[in-house]
C-alpha cells in the first residue's frame, strides 16, 4: 500500500512538471513571437529610437522638463507635428518637388 501511494505521488509530480514545462514553453514562444518583427517590417534599432526622439524634441517636446502636468498632450502634439512634417516630405517626393527637410516646426 505504501508503494502505491509513493507511485501516485511520483506520477503527480511528473505530471505537474510536465504541465509546468509546457506552460514555460508556451510562454517562451509567445514572448519570442512578440519580440520578433512582423514580416515586411524591420525591428527598431537604437538609432531609430534616438532619431525619433530628436525629431520630437525639434517639434517642441522636452522630456527633461520634469513637469508632467501636460503629459501626454505635449508629446502627442509633437508627434502630430512630426507626422505632418513627414506627410509634407512624402507629398513633396510624390510631386517631384524638393523635400522640405528644413521646414520649421511651429
Amino acid at each position: 500500500m505504501k508503494l502505491t501511494s509513493l507511485n501516485r505521488l511520483m506520477v503527480r509530480a511528473a505530471a505537474g512538471a510536465l504541465v509546468a514545462s509546457a506552460a514555460l514553453l508556451a510562454t517562451a514562444s509567445g514572448a519570442y513571437a512578440q519580440t520578433s518583427a512582423a514580416p515586411g517590417t524591420h525591428q527598431l534599432t537604437r538609432a531609430d529610437v534616438r532619431h525619433e526622439l530628436e525629431e520630437l524634441e525639434a517639434a517642441g517636446y522636452d522630456p527633461s522638463r520634469g513637469d508632467e502636468s501636460d503629459y501626454p498632450a505635449d508629446i502627442q502634439e509633437a508627434e502630430r507635428k512630426v507626422a505632418a512634417m513627414h506627410a509634407a516630405q512624402q507629398s513633396a517626393l510624390n510631386n517631384n518637388q524638393p523635400a522640405m527637410q528644413d521646414a520649421p516646426m511651429h
